[in-house]
């Protein structure tokens, strides 16, 4: 999509913020999440750790869900800039004291202070910067801005095991945290989100879709988080979102191993987690304006149902040809669901509170941080292969999917 030049030599300010959340959450995943696998045997190397005691760090995706109501709630009250400032503060910390950890402790204290910082960097970021400047065209501006999300793990992957083999791991994570930091710049100086500002810069810009009486019921309408918590409609769509959510700390983390453990070298893993990153930003785009069509919740079942497939296909006999083929079809899922979380809680309960009601969603999705890593890292130790993490997680998969179901396209 090509920005709308407005003036002479002018971009209209809300492209330039969604470039940063854009940055934001797609760096942030791509270091923390597809990078996770590539640092495995290195560090277990160096220090004698366990894949589950290495696991176990991912575990700590539980502190993003205990923060992420706090989080939304300020802001929701104070803005996405202050909050979206400290958190990548945050993360570039986490990172950047990587390369001075001597203990098992440490690490998890390093991974703390990244999954901290996760919410108000990645999701609530997004969910909210959309919702203000892009209020029409939420669908296809959500593919946009997640498809950083895949963009970082597009770039972030090759170049942790490009800096490993040749500089080490611990020179990898002190670059992330540099990079980090930079994003952290950006954020201070260029985004805005107050809706005054965001009417004054659509004045300038001749934006008339966001000066409309449309344009702000789009932004600003919606239920309460008391009205949220009191629906059947929230924990339907809390369940299906979190089941989903297995994904990322259960798939997604583990193909390099996966792959490896099946008899591909690391080269060709990281290859295979790059195509999954390469397809994602498309799928993103194209489930964005999905959504817009059939509403995200349709959107998001065809997402989880593709993810399902490509699982099944990745430990099913039939060597190389069946692990391409769920490589590929996991990635058509796996891409769109990055954008389709917000759009779907945008959706069902528009953006009066969507900070404090993506939140509580979030405080559920840290089941997942928590139990997929260790549940993976455990059975892969008893059992030497990934078939039966899974194959479990696939049956987790089909569990979300009839809850989105059993909920409501709209929030009555």
């Amino acid at each position: 999509m090509v920005p709308r030049v407005v003036g002479p030599n002018r971009i209209y300010l809300g492209w330039h913020i969604a470039w940063v959340v854009f940055l934001s959450g797609g760096l942030s995943i791509g270091m923390t999440q597809y990078s996770f696998g590539l640092f495995a045997e290195p560090m277990e190397s160096r220090f004698g750790w366990n894949r589950t005691e290495f696991n176990a760090a991912l575990s700590f995706g539980f502190i993003s869900g205990l923060l992420a109501p706090l989080a939304g709630r300020l802001m929701d009250r104070f803005g996405v800039r202050p909050v979206l400032v400290f958190s990548l503060v945050l993360i570039s910390a986490g990172f950047a004291m990587r390369p001075l950890i001597s203990e098992l402790w440490h690490w998890y204290l390093s991974n703390a202070l990244v999954f901290a910082g996760f919410p108000g960097a990645t999701v609530l970021a997004s969910g909210k910067v959309v919702g203000l400047w892009f209020p029409t065209t939420r669908g296809r501006m959500m593919g946009v801005i997640t498809s950083g999300n895949n963009f970082g793990g597009l770039t972030m992957a090759p170049l942790a095991a490009l800096l490993i083999v040749g500089s080490g791991w611990e020179w990898t994570y002190l670059v992330f945290g540099i990079i980090m930091a930079l994003v952290c710049v950006a954020a201070l100086l260029i985004v805005r989100d107050r809706p005054e500002e965001v009417e004054a810069e659509a004045r300038r810009a001749g934006r008339v879709e966001l000066l409309s009486s449309a344009g702000r019921a789009v932004s600003r309408s919606g239920v309460t988080l008391s009205q949220a918590l009191r629906s059947k409609n929230f924990y339907l769509i809390t369940v299906g979102l979190t089941a989903a959510s297995f994904t990322y700390s259960g798939i997604l983390t583990q193909i390099v191993p996966h792959l490896e453990n099946e008899g591909f070298s690391t080269a060709v893993a990281a290859g295979a987690l790059t195509m999954v990153a390469g397809m994602g930003m498309v799928s993103k785009l194209g489930f964005g304006r999905l959504s817009e069509s059939i509403g995200a919740r349709d959107a998001t079942v065809i997402s989880i149902a593709l993810q399902t497939l490509g699982v099944v296909l990745m430990i099913m006999p039939g060597g190389a040809a069946a692990t391409w083929a769920g490589v590929f079809v996991f990635g058509m899922g796996f891409g769109g669901l990055g954008a389709l979380i917000a759009l779907l809680v945008s959706e069902s309960f528009g953006q009066r509170a969507f900070g404090a009601i993506m939140g509580m969603v979030n405080l559920s999705m840290a089941t997942s941080m928590t139990a997929g890593p260790l549940m993976a890292g455990a059975l892969f130790d008893a059992t030497g292969s990934y078939q039966v993490p899974f194959g479990i997680i696939s049956g987790v998969f089909a569990l979300g999917i009839a809850a989105l179901l059993l909920s409501k396209r709209r929030y009555e």
